[in-house]
């Protein structure tokens, strides 16, 4: 997978796995990552799949509408990418928190609903709830932060609530918080999750 790898200053902290939105690549979320931690190293990967030249972490069939069989593909595919960055570039495979943004948020939130020890924690901006009706793994230990437009015209606040309760159920500590504002990503929501991971991590 096309990404920048950047070692952090401190090889204690997490590493920081950055995933774009649609149409963004590799470079968007680097300004995001060094006002979320900017001693950590930063793992940025630009999605497989093109949608109308656009790049994307998963196919989907309509707005909202994933490709499910493609999803849980590009989940796994990616889970074995943070297997081999790992090894290639010799940091902790059991400390990535992730930080993903609408369609990045979705290929994360996707990681902890089919994989266990994937993440660490996330930072979730604007996600969907990835499948409907499967058993999640037990995720005990590992914190999710998902922030939210009241007014998101992709990503209503009834799936913003239920990623949350699904998570929860699986074990998960989560924290959700209120933009309102629709579904871009405002300085608000990145100060609340800065704040939120300096907390935890």
């Amino acid at each position: 997978m096309k990404h920048i790898f950047q070692k952090g200053k401190d090889s204690a902290k997490t590493t920081l796995l950055l995933l774009h939105g649609t149409g963004g690549n590799e470079l968007d979320l680097l300004p995001l990552a060094g006002r979320i931690d900017d001693e950590a190293s930063i793992l940025s990967v630009r999605g497989n799949v093109l949608e109308n030249g656009m790049p994307r972490f998963f196919r989907r069939l309509a707005e909202g509408v994933f490709d499910e069989e493609d999803l849980i593909y590009r989940t796994k595919e990616l889970n074995q990418f943070l297997d081999e960055a790992a090894e290639k570039y010799d940091f902790d495979r059991g400390n990535i928190v992730a930080i993903g943004y609408s369609n990045g948020a979705n290929i994360a939130a996707s990681l902890l609903f089919h994989f266990q020890n994937a993440l660490k924690g996330a930072i979730l901006h604007h996600p969907m709830v990835p499948r409907k009706g499967i058993e999640l793994p037990d995720l005990s230990g590992k914190s999710v932060f998902i922030a939210a437009g009241t007014n998101d015209p992709i990503c209503s606040p009834r799936e913003s609530t239920e990623l949350q309760t699904l998570l929860e159920k699986a074990n998960a500590n989560v924290e959700l918080h209120w933009e309102n504002k629709g579904h871009q990503l405002t300085n608000n929501e990145v100060e609340a999750a800065a704040l939120w991971y300096r907390k935890l991590f």
